[in-house]
């Protein structure tokens, strides 16, 4: 089976570790990862977000020991629109977190629009903080938590 998904990924924690472990569950993984121009477009908050080369060495760090734990392919490609690769008619699952499960159904209108399946969307509930709020990249970033939820004490 071929699972796709998506992120800006910056930087990992641990719900996009969450998210990466359940894809590899199901199959071999490709991960849409966004481009520079894209990046800033996907965020809720204006906020630095390191370059796609930054992003991807990293990211490509954190899949190798999961997808060698599953016995699993990986591959990361430069996405360049929200509904990005999985579109694409070789993908059986895409792997979404809660806020991005609208996304899934908009990518499978897209799918059966151009006479392709429609994926399995699995939804991959969020990882929580100490504090009980969730794990984002934008929590790590301002200092709040870090990537495992650890509440930052200043």
């Amino acid at each position: 089976m071929d699972v796709a998904l998506g992120g800006t990924f910056d930087p990992v924690h641990d719900g996009h570790r969450r998210l990466f472990e359940r894809a590899f569950e199901l199959g071999d993984v490709t991960v849409g990862l966004t481009s520079d121009e894209l990046a800033p477009k996907s965020r809720d908050v204006d906020r630095h977000v390191r370059s796609f080369a930054e992003r991807k060495d990293d990211l490509a760090a954190e899949l190798e020991s999961i997808a060698a734990d599953h016995d699993r392919e990986f591959e990361i490609r430069m996405l360049e629109s929200p509904t990005g690769i999985a579109t694409e008619p070789q993908y059986d699952y895409l792997v979404v977190s809660p806020e991005t499960r609208e996304g899934g159904k908009r990518i499978n209108e897209i799918r059966r629009e151009n006479g392709h399946d429609p994926l399995e969307v699995v939804v991959v509930p969020h990882v929580l903080a100490d504090d009980g709020d969730i794990i984002s990249s934008t929590r790590i970033v301002t200092g709040e938590i870090d990537e495992h939820g650890t509440v930052i004490d200043d």
